[in-house]
């Protein structure tokens, strides 16, 4: 939904939230781990299962590839540099 630009990762974040109890939406939980984690272990489960439908989006491989890799560049989904330096939440990209 974001690569369609349908909605902003934190949309889908607080849906997440708000409608099925999880304690932090996925984007901004890949953003935490680290998105070239994320890809690395979607291309793993894909190529191990043989099947396309595992297949990592190519937003993700984009944003990889453009050095976005979450929290510990300061940007992926989010942007991270407040949080870096005050402490405060991330803003949505």
């Amino acid at each position: 939904m974001v690569e369609l630009s349908v909605t902003r990762p934190a949309d889908i974040d607080k849906a997440m939230v708000l409608s099925y109890g999880h304690p932090i939406g996925p984007l901004r939980l890949a953003d935490m781990i680290g998105l070239d984690v994320q890809l690395e272990a979607a291309t793993h489960i894909c190529e191990t299962l043989g099947s396309e439908a595992f297949r990592p989006p190519e937003l993700l491989e984009r944003r990889v590839a453009e050095g976005k890799l979450g929290r510990k560049s300061g940007e992926g989904f989010y942007k991270w540099r407040d949080f870096r330096t005050k402490g405060e939440a991330p803003d949505a990209t």
